[in-house]
């Protein structure tokens, strides 16, 4: 249940540039390799950790949306690296094509996941608490009772922007995306007594979805990695399917880490770090919704570090950013 007894925190308009990050340093690799070979050689810097059963969660998106993960790049790396691994996902909030287990097995199967790979749908069986430690907003989040059948977990995220959060990295990808249709995501989003279901916005919604996310990241300590590719940035998230806003955000990349602080910090620096003309709409976005508060409440809730060396995977220098960009680009050495 919410409980709401504190006031929320401010700020979320604002980019904290690197040089006022303070506090340890994580370790983010990057490449800009977007195929299923980059995905691949971006997973296995991560992979340690992940055994057992391993949940794969992802975006598997609204019947025919456009700019979700190329299911090729998915399929190749289930495959050749994750055998035995299950891709997860829960039912909607909202009113649409995934609200119910039925519905959103169709969607599975029109979007083309159920040709290559098995989707379990974790709160088809009804929900489960995890407990939120720290939460200022909640005491506990549901969840699918399926997530309990997990040993390890891997957040494989499409980053991109969002229409309430300002951008979904691998914060949104967990905290929304594992909350339960018809508990887990009301909570985040609709006030107690509200008959509106978006009431709650800006830095009050960043912390219930960072609350969300702390629930199964704590649950998965230690078996759990992160892998952002930046690709086919719309301003709008792949809940929106086609109805989504053009692609204005040239692609980057693809990062991978053990920290969820520091890869969806690195994904927004990366965008910050693109020419204005360039970057321009996504980072409207971020600032109107207030999303930075995703990044500075989850550093707060003791998540991950928002400082990182960034380690170039591909060999070469480090021109892909300015040098005020990000803390450090490291050519990669084996």
């Amino acid at each position: 249940m919410s409980c709401n007894c504190k006031k929320p925190g401010t700020g979320g308009e604002r980019y904290v540039p690197v040089e006022e990050r303070t506090g340890d340093v994580s370790v983010v690799y990057f490449t800009r390799d977007l195929s299923a070979e980059g995905l691949r050689k971006a997973y296995a810097k991560v992979a340690d950790g992940l055994d057992g059963k391993l949940a794969v969660k992802l975006h598997t998106g609204e019947p025919n949306g456009p700019n979700i993960i190329p299911r090729p790049w998915v399929k190749e790396l289930l495959e050749k690296d994750l055998p035995g691994a299950t891709v997860v996902e829960t039912n909607t909030f909202y009113d649409g094509a995934r609200l119910t287990t039925e519905d959103h097995r169709k969607t599975l199967e029109t979007n083309g996941w159920t040709a290559f790979t098995e989707v379990d749908i974790m709160d088809e069986d009804g929900n489960t608490l995890l407990p939120v430690k720290g939460g200022k907003w909640f005491e506990n989040m549901s969840v699918g009772t399926h997530m309990l059948d997990y040993d390890s977990f891997l957040a494989l995220t499409h980053f991109k922007g969002h229409v309430m959060g300002g951008f979904g990295g691998s914060n949104k990808n967990i905290g929304i995306g594992c909350a339960s249709g018809n508990e887990g995501k009301k909570w985040i989003h609709q006030k107690e007594g509200s008959d509106d279901m978006w009431s709650i916005a800006e830095e009050e919604l960043m912390e219930r979805m960072a609350e969300s996310t702390k629930a199964t990241i704590d649950y998965f300590a230690g078996h759990i990695s992160y892998v952002n590719v930046l690709r086919n940035m719309s301003v709008s998230c792949d809940c929106e399917g086609v109805a989504a806003a053009p692609v204005v955000t040239p692609n980057i990349g693809i990062l991978a880490s053990k920290d969820i602080v520091a890869i969806d910090n690195a994904s927004v620096d990366l965008v910050y770090a693109l020419s204005e003309e360039d970057h321009h709409d996504l980072v409207e976005r971020m600032e109107t919704r207030h999303g930075h508060r995703q990044l500075t409440y989850m550093k707060e809730l003791g998540m991950g570090n928002d400082k990182y060396v960034l380690i170039d995977l591909d060999n070469g220098e480090a021109e892909i950013l300015p040098a005020d960009a990000v803390t450090h680009v490291v050519p990669f050495e084996g």
